[in-house]
């Protein structure tokens, strides 16, 4: 059983999705909102509430063009943005908000024998999810439409782990983040399990800011090994926390979105729907 969150989703993506494939033949919200079987006037609401744009603003900012522009800003700017003046909280959100810990031998060793993890199903703008929680912190999240896929995703991470269908304060700290008022967020803890060098990626995922995007070269950059582009982006694929650590704002060179653990549309939505938040009433656009 879908909720209307879930419908409304679907609806966006499945309308993104007809006018980006139609896009030489400039369909008009009428022909849009008829294929998503919406009155014109309702799917225009839905859009706007979701994405806080209109869906024709909402396609520039996921156009190759809006991606190179923001190429061009990261290459000077990027990882000193955070330190600009009038920089606002809200574009620092991962940074100031998600801290990492990394787990120890011990408490992953034997399939993470020796941990309980706690576990829960939301929903988020960008579809169903799954999050988990170890005593310490969040250890896993993930979009998933399935439950029973989620969960075999989930166990096959810690295999011998013991588990318990309960959303706990880690996870509901960590799912405010997908509220509009971040105002009351408090630090998100997250405990993964990852090689040194893992962590070291994920960390410096944290300081791309909100609304922006960077490339597996800048990255390796950032991190002290600028000819390991390619292992950069192996770990990045390797991401166990949907969002929080934000691997969708890694693009490829070229401006072009690239993978995605999740899915290329969704990577794409996300991108569209950070992008609105931070550029709507940008004069540039």
């Amino acid at each position: 059983m879908f909720t209307q969150d879930e419908i409304d989703y679907q609806r966006i993506a499945k309308a993104i999705k007809f006018i980006q494939c139609n896009f030489k033949l400039q369909p008009n919200l009428d022909e849009v909102a008829e294929k998503v079987n919406l009155s014109p006037a309702h799917f225009q609401r839905i859009f706007t509430d979701w994405a806080g744009t209109s869906p024709k603003k909402f396609l520039q900012f996921i156009s190759l063009e809006h991606a190179k522009s923001l190429l061009k800003e990261e290459k000077a700017t990027l990882f000193d943005a955070a330190l600009e003046t009038g920089f606002s909280s809200t574009s620092r959100l991962h940074d100031l908000f998600v801290k990492i810990e990394g787990m120890s031998p011990a408490e992953y060793k034997n399939g993470g024998k020796n941990l309980n993890i706690n576990y829960s199903f939301s929903e988020s703008p960008f579809g169903k999810i799954i999050t988990a929680s170890t005593e310490k912190g969040i250890c896993y999240m993930a979009f998933e439409e399935d439950k029973e896929n989620a969960l075999r995703d989930l166990i096959k991470k810690f295999s011998n782990a013991s588990f318990f269908e309960k959303q706990d304060g880690f996870q509901q700290n960590a799912l405010s983040i997908f509220n509009k008022d971040w105002s009351k967020l408090n630090m998100i803890k997250l405990h993964l399990k990852g090689t040194d060098f893992q962590l070291k990626v994920w960390e410096s995922l944290l300081k791309i800011p909100f609304g922006k995007l960077s490339t597996y070269g800048s990255l390796a950059h950032e991190i002290g090994s600028p000819k390991a582009s390619r292992a950069v982006g192996t770990a990045i694929g390797s991401n166990p926390v949907a969002f929080l650590i934000p691997c969708h704002r890694v693009i490829q060179s070229s401006g072009k979105i690239g993978g995605y653990m999740w899915g290329s549309d969704r990577k794409q939505l996300i991108i569209g729907w950070e992008s609105s938040k931070v550029y709507s009433d940008d004069s540039i656009f």
